[in-house]
């Protein structure tokens, strides 16, 4: 018989037949190996209806047990777990097929270190263990939607019904005597909760301040207690360090990711030379050695369309691209220098009639464009209006957490009033943007596409006029729809790389955000909408110079950035000492554990406000569940932008394409 057919007869005799009904838990479990999870020698027994000894004075609970517990915990797909008294790993490994996450606590180091070589091996990847005292949890990664505790406690710890998400259900084998009875916890309000009694159980004593003490005969001292690793130690531990952005060493980290269709990049401010470099090594990297070909940024459709032209061997028309405030955003040397390459490369590609490189915009709608639309109207017919318009657009931001800065910007009954004059301002601006590039023959722009941005244009500009929530939403759902119409317009072989700030490429649902204000990201959508293919790369600074305006539409300014806040993502980045490494969460899952709790994470976007930091540039968020990767860059420096007369001095060549 093969160890298939013995997990199936496990399954039909000794789970089915006894009354568990649940499909995920009897799928999981003609799925998960148990002879994996027994100790050498054992293997021919691990079918069979009982407990097996695994050292340790610890047991693999019979095969009915496990799935009668697993079944009552009342698992979905989306579920964040714990559970208590790990063992060999094998009841973790069952839960792990059904729920997102779980998080396992196990008192015998030895034990821990043998499940988690069972979990890799069998490519087992969200499941995070934890060497300590199980009857505390697991508060950092709390709270969960289900606990499943594997040994009996004299009664149920409060520290674990406290970490019950509202709904949450608690399973766990409760008494002194024998046997034991197996309870279902329910947490059904903030301190209320309904218990279950499910029959007899008979368990080994979960150990522990909350549980069992030294004073229960089965209690030995064996193992000492390991000493905790602070989340600075950790991170240093798993750094990857490179020895700069233009080495190898650098670039050949991102191989862990080639095999995903959409690749985000972030950026943790749109003023910094070493981000915009560190992007274009790596993009050239994945072009060059993992079939990437398409290029998508955070800027506008018409002035990206201008650069895809001019990699693609055509002139652009009219006025050089990128003018809108903020210019330097993409009208730099750094960006310039990656634009001369992607020429480049075209044109050697053209010779052996490769795929030449494509580069998009997301900003199908202009909002740049709108914005100084909306702002040019009001100011000829009310300055004050504009100024307050100015302030709204200021604070674009989804990081913003100071509501005295809306105050500040009530709008006026003359703004108000303005608002069907700017909508038609704005749609004639897109309607002659389409046209321009129409002509201009870029493909993507076909008749069909024309149509869907024209009958949702005016209600994308309303959002815009007005600002808010809304409005982020509004645009970075269609900066996924874009996405997603230009893999599905370029076939099975499209792979893009997508440069943006940190605050749209990593998951909005695990930040302030989607907590505070319901807002959403490309990032999250991404992973939503491409399952599976999808890989999100933050970046971040501690400390150095960034090019950042103090107000929307404001002048370009070199601003030293501040020292990150104690506590902060960042601040623990640089205690490590290291100057520029990557963090791989799925490599490190002791780092995923201490770190997935939230911190504050910093944003700085076009505008840099050092003086009211705090409350304008930095948000909670979990980062670990935000990003798979983050890049750490100490120390960085300013953009260089084009219109800087040290760069006008060397003439013509030195703003191509910019200087059309």
């Amino acid at each position: 018989m093969t160890w298939a057919q013995s997990r199936d007869r496990m399954v039909e005799q000794h789970v089915i037949r006894r009354g568990i009904n649940d499909r995920s838990v009897t799928m999981a479990m003609r799925t998960v190996p148990r002879e994996l999870f027994v100790d050498p020698g054992f293997e021919e027994f691990a079918y069979e209806d009982a407990p097996l000894a695994i050292g340790q004075g610890q047991t693999i609970s019979q095969p009915y047990i496990v799935a009668l517990m697993i079944e009552k915990a009342d698992l979905d797909a989306g579920d964040n777990v714990l559970e208590i008294g790990t063992g060999s790993g094998y009841a973790a490994a069952l839960v792990s097929r059904i729920a997102r996450h779980v998080y396992t606590v196990e008192r015998h180091e030895p034990l821990a270190n043998q499940a988690k070589r069972r979990f890799e091996k069998l490519g087992y990847r969200n499941i995070d263990v934890r060497i300590g005292d199980g009857s505390k949890g697991w508060i950092k990664a709390a709270p969960f939607d289900a606990i499943i505790v594997s040994a009996g406690v004299p009664e149920v710890p409060s520290s674990l019904k406290e970490q019950l998400d509202l709904g949450g259900r608690l399973v766990i084998p409760v008494g002194e005597g024998e046997p034991q009875r197996l309870k279902r916890i329910t947490r059904t309000g903030v301190s209320q909760f309904e218990e279950e009694d499910l029959g007899g159980v008979m368990f080994v004593p979960l150990i522990g301040e909350d549980a069992w003490t030294a004073r229960h005969p089965m209690y030995t001292p064996t193992t000492p207690a390991p000493q905790a690793r602070t989340p600075k130690d950790l991170i240093a531990n798993a750094a990857e360090e490179f020895l700069s952005i233009d080495d190898r060493s650098f670039t050949t980290l991102f191989d862990r990711f080639a095999r995903s269709r959409i690749v985000l990049l972030g950026e943790s401010t749109h003023g910094t030379s070493e981000f915009y470099r560190a992007r274009a090594a790596v993009s050239r990297y994945l072009i060059e050695n993992h079939g990437f070909n398409l290029i998508a940024v955070e800027a506008d459709w018409p002035d990206a369309a201008a650069i895809n032209r001019i990699i693609n061997g055509r002139r652009a028309s009219g006025d050089p691209p990128f003018q809108r405030f903020p210019s330097w955003m993409w009208r730099n040397r750094e960006f310039s220098d990656f634009v001369s390459w992607m020429q480049a490369e075209n044109s050697a590609r053209g010779s052996s009639r490769n795929e030449p490189i494509r580069f998009y915009g997301l900003d199908l709608y202009n909002m740049s464009g709108s914005i100084r639309a909306v702002l040019d109207f009001l100011d000829g017919v009310d300055p004050h209006a504009a100024a307050a318009a100015r302030e709204r657009y200021g604070c674009l931001s989804p990081w913003q957490n100071n509501p005295a800065t809306y105050g500040r910007a009530v709008l006026t009954d003359a703004h108000r009033s303005c608002e069907d004059a700017v909508l038609q301002q704005c749609k004639d601006l897109l309607e002659r943007s389409l046209e321009a590039a129409a002509t201009d023959g870029d493909e993507f722009l076909d008749a069909a596409q024309s149509a869907r941005l024209l009958a949702a244009a005016e209600r994308y500009y309303r959002t815009m006029y007005y600002g808010g929530p809304e409005a982020w939403n509004l645009r970075d759902t269609y900066m996924a729809e874009t996405i997603e119409h230009l893999v599905d317009f370029h076939g099975p072989d499209a792979k893009i790389i997508v440069w943006a700030h940190n605050s749209h490429i990593g998951d909005a649902r695990f930040t302030e955000m989607a907590a505070g204000r319901d807002e959403l990201n490309l990032g999250q959508l991404c992973r939503q909408r491409f399952d599976g293919s999808t890989s999100l790369i933050g970046f971040g600074t501690n400390s150095g110079e960034v090019l950042a305006a103090s107000n929307w539409d404001g002048p370009a300014e070199i601003k030293k950035i501040k020292p990150s806040l104690a506590g902060s993502y960042e601040r623990l980045c640089h205690e490590t000492g290291k100057e520029r490494f990557l963090l791989d969460f799925d490599r490190s899952k002791e780092l995923h554990a201490e770190l997935v709790d939230d911190r504050l994470q910093r944003f700085i976007g076009v505008i840099y406000r050092p003086e009211s930091e705090r409350l304008s540039h930095y948000m909670q968020t979990s980062m670990p569940r935000q990003y798979d990767a983050f890049v750490w860059l100490d120390e960085t420096h300013t953009v260089t932008p084009l219109e800087d007369p040290a760069m006008a001095a060397g003439g013509g060549d030195e703003t191509y394409p910019f200087g059309l």
